[in-house]
């Protein structure tokens, strides 16, 4: 029995269908079903039930999810402790990067994981829509505190991010500057909705204040937001790296110079009801090692690294 054959039916479980299993392997659907058909086989017992596209699994199906599950991990985390730290990785790894200002630098850590590992293949997704992370077979992610939910997945976060309000001078201009927070209300806001729906219709400011916001625009692109705030459309709640260079040459302007920014994190999050391949968990590793490297300080790109 070939653990890649245990490890695709737990990918069918989890998506509940052969075509998105065979989606998700890039494999062909007929590939799929050819060795499911010879794991049962093999086993001499009936894994799901078929009914035209929807499969659900047999009594002694999900007793073999649940244990498989247990022993991959197992087998896995053996395999860790055994293996050279060293030694060439091979397999292939499904990232989630919700879209922070920090992207490239996330990128350039993964570009140097490849680096030391050429036979490695890794696949890059970069969305503000919500993915179940085990439906889409994703193995790591960058994503921001809103946007999980940590009673289903590993979460340990690796990025800070400063939050201010900004505008352009021609905003400020036209409907003038609020002196305090307490005067946005009065003030249209550039909204920003979460991928689980939330918007910030409140935003967050130190101490566990929520200030009010309205406004004429919502978005789940940070960067719609930024382009909005540029054009004069309102006033945008921004992690500050975003627009530093915009605020340094007067194309913005921050708001509030005497307020404590709001300090944001950006998570790296794993599931925690599968099992960890080994080249995610030296990719975590590795992730972890590098920016523990980093002065611990309100976070800034310096030099193409990460600073947290």
């Amino acid at each position: 029995m070939k653990t890649e054959d245990i490890a695709l039916f737990h990918r069918i479980v989890e998506t509940g269908s052969l075509v998105e299993a065979a989606d998700i392997l890039n494999l062909p659907k007929s590939t799929v079903s050819r060795r499911l058909h010879a794991l049962e086989d093999e086993l001499n017992v009936k894994l799901f039930h078929r009914q035209s596209r929807a499969m659900t699994l047999t009594a002694s199906g999900s007793h073999f999810y649940d244990k498989t599950l247990i022993l991959m991990a197992d087998l896995t985390q053996t395999l860790t402790e055994i293996t050279d730290t060293e030694a060439e990785l091979g397999g292939h790894l499904r990232i989630l990067i919700f879209p922070v200002p920090e992207l490239m630098d996330i990128v350039n850590g993964i570009f140097s994981f490849m680096d030391l590992h050429p036979k490695l293949s890794v696949e890059l997704i970069t969305t503000a829509e919500p993915l179940d992370m085990i439906r889409n077979n994703i193995d790591v992610a960058f994503m921001v505190e809103e946007t999980f939910s940590e009673t289903d997945m590993v979460a340990k976060p690796v990025i800070t991010e400063a939050l201010h309000f900004v505008a352009s001078p021609e905003y400020l201009a036209r409907e003038g500057t609020p002196q305090t927070p307490s005067e946005m209300a009065e003030h249209n806001s550039i909204l920003f909705r979460f991928p689980n729906g939330k918007t910030f219709s409140e935003v967050p400011l130190v101490n566990d204040v929520m200030q009010s916001v309205k406004g004429n625009l919502c978005t789940n692109s940070i960067q719609l937001c930024y382009e909005a705030a540029l054009a004069g459309r309102g006033i945008a709640y921004m992690p500050i790296e975003f627009c530093k260079e915009d605020i340094d040459s007067g194309r913005l302007v921050r708001l509030f110079d005497d307020l404590e920014p709001y300090i944001g994190k950006v998570f790296l999050v794993y599931p925690s009801r599968r099992f960890i391949s080994l080249a995610s968990q030296r990719f975590l590793d590795y992730m972890f090692e590098q920016l523990a490297n980093c002065n611990k300080v309100n976070c800034q790109t310096t030099g193409g690294k990460l600073w947290i």
